[in-house]
């Protein structure tokens, strides 16, 4: 048996265990960047055969932690693609005020940059307070930061730049405060966010919600898996809810494609059609 044809038998007793073990299940998740991840955290770990980490990934707790924070995708930024947020702002925030009062779940929200941008981009509008934001994400470490709201100091030039290209309408400093290197959210953009811990694969309707984002998150899963959660995120909008998706993905070809129409085809924004 080669080398690979071995390693491949590691990968799915390391993902066995990891739902058995702790609930949760990596088993669909597309096999390239799931493979290429648990290299790197073996490397890193200094394990010399994924095999290697299974014991200890089932008799330690905080290992088990530590391997499912390296398998969670955590990155994010503050007004990732401009455009797109200047899209919400112009099409899909006018939309959402024509309800007394929105619930909007941002799913895969990991370490919150781009929950705190939306709240901004709402609160600019003049309809933050008339929302709720459940933002979710399976990495409980990337939900404290998010939770925290403090981020580094140098990405903040970054960020205003981003927040600018995106229709940003006022001094982007005056969000933030400084210290320690560290650039910390003013209190009020938290008020109405709540952060959960919330898997995708495993657990179910989260809310009957009238916006749901969740970008750049499917393409780490394999079709089978794209399409239940695809169908997770039909189930929780409202009839004539808003999905906005990563500009990687699309609803063509899924088993929900015609619940939909696109509002932005650029950006995968979509407005659910059915009942």
């Amino acid at each position: 048996m080669h080398v690979e044809e071995i390693e491949e038998i590691e990968i799915t007793l390391l993902v066995d265990a990891l739902l058995k073990r702790y609930g949760y299940d990596f088993r669909n998740y597309a096999r390239a960047s799931l493979k290429r991840r648990i290299r790197n955290f073996a490397g890193k770990a200094n394990f010399a055969t994924i095999g290697a980490m299974i014991p200890s990934l089932l008799r330690n707790e905080s290992f088990g932690a530590d391997l499912i924070h390296g398998l969670s995708v955590t990155l994010s930024e503050m007004f990732r693609d401009p455009e797109f947020f200047s899209t919400l702002r112009q099409q899909v925030i006018p939309y959402l005020k024509t309800y007394p009062y929105a619930k909007i779940w941002h799913a895969g929200c990991a370490t919150g940059e781009e929950v705190y941008s939306l709240a901004i981009v709402l609160q600019e509008e003049g309809f933050y307070d008339r929302t709720t934001i459940f933002a979710t994400d399976i990495n409980g470490a990337a939900l404290e930061k998010a939770r925290q709201g403090i981020y580094p100091l140098e990405k903040m030039q970054e960020y205003t730049a981003n927040y600018q290209r995106s229709g940003g309408r006022a001094d982007f400093a005056q969000y933030y405060r400084t210290g320690y290197d560290a650039a910390i959210l003013n209190p009020a953009l938290k008020k109405n966010i709540t952060f959960a811990n919330h898997h995708l694969v495993t657990d179910g309707v989260f809310s009957e919600v009238h916006l749901v984002m969740c970008r750049n998150v499917l393409i780490y899963f394999d079709k089978d898996l794209q399409d239940r959660v695809l169908r997770l995120f039909h189930d929780s909008l409202v009839h004539g809810g808003v999905l906005a998706l990563g500009s990687k993905e699309s609803l063509q070809f899924t088993q929900v494609a015609d619940d939909f129409k696109a509002l932005s085809s650029k950006w995968k924004i979509y407005q659910k059609t059915t009942p």
